[in-house]
């Protein structure tokens, strides 16, 4: 009945649908006399679409009353849950339309500050929210304060690959023997312990208003809700030192202390999509803006997926580049950051964090002045002219180095962390031997629907190993005193995962490809590396949960391997079966290699190019920067393709992204 008046009111049929649902909500309460608390959130959920349709019908007052109803229903059964927040954000988002801003901000500041001190997100409420960001982005102008208020609320917006990949890696914590691991179950057990507590609290604050002898009973309760939150701030402060838990931890940041930890010519851009509406937040030394892009996500999503398709896409199963989309990589830099064009033109050094489709594209293709690009234009159209040919082009890239960050805190995290105390330079791995006859094994049953489909990947992707040639390279550069190269059929993911001295490395390479898709429909997407395939129990993949498990200690790790922070490729894609792509891998190998102890990680939005030696000259120049930052020495490294006119082209020089403190230097000393 519920479900039918919902589509009826979506359908603009307000009478009906308030018939529909009266006839359901009478129901729920048939049931005795409404006093079963599990049917409370449908009865709460029913009340809401009721105040819709209302409001639909032009009825205005008993709207706004069921919403105050239904609020009242799941903060005394459910308090501080995402539920109340819900029906908090619905009420929110009522008050605005009906042009109450002021009290529509007071109930959306009460959503995230909920939402932040209990550690939830707002997963799920981001069409609900949307009315919030255009309020606090239209009024930054005349009140540049609204500015902390979107930074914040941007923070509690989990992306659902986030979310699954977090919950994943905090299933392996919970497993683990480690202290970190005790501290995190104590941690759960508390957020539980919390929740029943406020759900009594919640019920004797009802019985003390009929029976004041109840007066006890509730101070009782306060005292000991008090006594568990206060265990909580102390254990949630000691598990701040282990990255295993910052990878997986939802707890955010204010803007004033991102900006303290910022240097001089440095910036931070956040993007926050809500609803279709995308959102960014600029902050550098000086002071922060915000505001909202001037298009939709949908939009965004379109303009990234056309650059993508000039850039790498597979056509009849071969990897095809087409001439690069100048005029869109121009008008999208435009989109995203014409409001902070001139603060960027001061920035030496952009921490960017993503979302939407840019979680797909690395931000520094975008093209940052239109003389280039009229230029090329003019220059390609001419007889004999090489479309193929982008040097002259004001890459954003060219004069700004860039890091990419998975979330603020994680970004502060990294950038608070020790340098590494590793003894030795550099360890890689790669060149993994080819399987040939051998049978890769199938993941363990884990009694899931996943036990009837053969969630192992093809034989024939173990039979084109990257090179080592990059790898040696790099060994050379740093001398054999310090550094180790481990190959062939001696790279092994039980071989890496039995490794002792992990955190003797500053460096960790691994120079192989990468899965994020799904083997084929039906199975789960749970990003990998490929290595050989040894005995016992080794499937030759190191997972990005077993990744989550190893204790490193590095300063910066390289995946030299294809889609290991961008959406998988159409063509990995393709062979899986699915329609769309894998999501992206920050969100799984970048995640995990940080939570293992990494401070920054070098990542691909796309399968590293073998011509003209574009992926080999890349990684290897960075290993031939002297004093230079990571992010700066890729911007160094990656110039110098630009200015050939043979790896001019972005397919070449701007797959790999930094994520995490890019200002950390590259080679430090051991």
């Amino acid at each position: 009945l519920q479900l039918k008046g919902t589509i009826l009111r979506l359908q603009g049929k307000p009478e009906e649908a308030l018939a529909n649902m009266r006839n359901a909500l009478a129901d729920a309460v048939k049931i005795r006399n409404g006093r079963v608390v599990s049917i409370t959130r449908l009865r709460a959920q029913i009340m809401t679409e009721m105040a819709l349709a209302e409001e639909d019908a032009g009825n205005f007052a008993p709207a706004r009353a069921l919403f105050d109803d239904a609020l009242l229903l799941l903060a005394t059964t459910y308090p501080e849950t995402n539920a109340v927040n819900n029906v908090r954000a619905r009420l929110a988002s009522f008050l605005a339309r009906r042009g109450n801003e002021a009290e529509a901000l007071g109930m959306y500041r009460q959503v995230i500050a909920t939402a932040t001190e209990n550690g939830i997100g707002t997963t799920g409420l981001t069409n609900q929210l949307k009315p919030y960001f255009d309020l606090l982005s239209s009024g930054i102008a005349k009140n540049p304060a609204l500015v902390d208020d979107l930074f914040l609320a941007s923070q509690t917006l989990i992306r659902p690959g986030a979310a699954d990949s977090m919950e994943v890696l905090s299933r392996e914590l919970l497993a683990d023997s480690s202290e970190a691991a005790g501290l995190f179950r104590q941690s759960v057990t508390l957020s539980r312990d919390i929740e029943r507590g406020r759900i009594e609290l919640a019920r004797l604050v009802q019985l003390t208003q009929q029976d004041g002898s109840a007066l006890p009973l509730l101070n009782a309760q306060q005292a000991e809700l008090k006594t568990l939150t206060e265990q909580q701030t102390t254990t949630q402060a000691s598990l701040a030192a282990y990255p295993q838990f910052r990878a997986v931890s939802k707890q955010t940041m204010s803007l004033s202390e991102l900006r303290t930890i910022l240097k001089p010519g440095e910036a931070y851009v956040k993007l926050a999509v809500s609803g279709d509406g995308v959102y960014a937040v600029f902050a550098d030394t000086k002071g922060a803006t915000g505001y909202r892009l001037p298009i939709t996500a949908t939009e965004m999503s379109r303009k990234v997926s056309d650059l993508r398709a000039t850039i790498s896409t597979w056509q009849n199963g071969t990897p095809t580049t087409f001439a690069f989309n100048v005029a869109l990589g121009r008008e999208l830099f435009v989109d995203l950051f014409a409001p902070v064009a001139d603060r960027l033109k001061e920035t030496s050094h952009l921490i960017f964090e993503p979302d939407g489709a840019m979680l797909q594209l690395p931000v520094n293709l975008l093209i940052a002045e239109q003389s280039g690009v009229d230029t090329y234009l003019a220059r390609s159209q001419q007889p004999g002219g090489d479309e193929f040919d982008f040097r002259g082009i004001a890459w954003f890239g060219r004069s700004t180095a860039v890091s990419t960050s998975i979330s603020a805190r994680s970004f502060r995290d990294a950038r608070m962390a020790p340098a590494s105390n590793a003894s030795r330079q550099y360890l890689g791995f790669g060149n993994n031997a080819p399987a040939f006859a051998q049978l890769v094994k199938a993941p363990a049953s884990t009694g899931s629907t996943f036990d009837s489909i053969d969630c192992g990947w093809p034989l024939a992707q173990w039979n084109r190993p990257i090179s080592d040639t990059e790898l040696l390279a790099a060994a050379n550069v740093i001398g054999s005193d310090k550094s180790t190269v481990i190959t062939g059929r001696a790279f092994t993911d039980s071989a890496v995962k039995s490794l002792t001295n992990l955190a003797d490395y500053r460096i960790l390479h691994f120079a192989t490809h990468g899965f994020v898709t799904a083997p084929q429909v039906g199975c789960p997407a749970r990003p990998s590396l490929l290595t050989s395939i040894g005995s016992a129990d080794s499937d030759g993949l190191l997972s990005f949960s077993e990744i989550f498990d190893l204790k490193i200690d590095a300063d910066v790790v390289i995946l030299s391997a294809c889609d290991t922070a961008g959406q998988a490729s159409a063509f990995a894609t393709e062979e899986a079966g699915l329609r769309s792509g894998g999501g992206s891998a920050l969100d799984g190998l970048v995640r995990a290699f940080i939570g293992a102890g990494g401070r920054s990680v070098i990542a691909s939005h796309w399968p590293a190019p073998d011509e003209f030696q574009a992926t080999e000259r890349l990684i290897s120049g960075l290993f031939l920067t002297k004093e230079a930052s990571v992010a700066e020495a890729m911007r160094q490294t990656q110039t110098v393709l630009m200015d050939d006119a043979n790896t001019s082209h972005p397919f070449y020089w701007s797959g790999f992204a930094v994520v995490g403190d890019g200002a950390r230097k590259f080679l430090g000393s051991i």
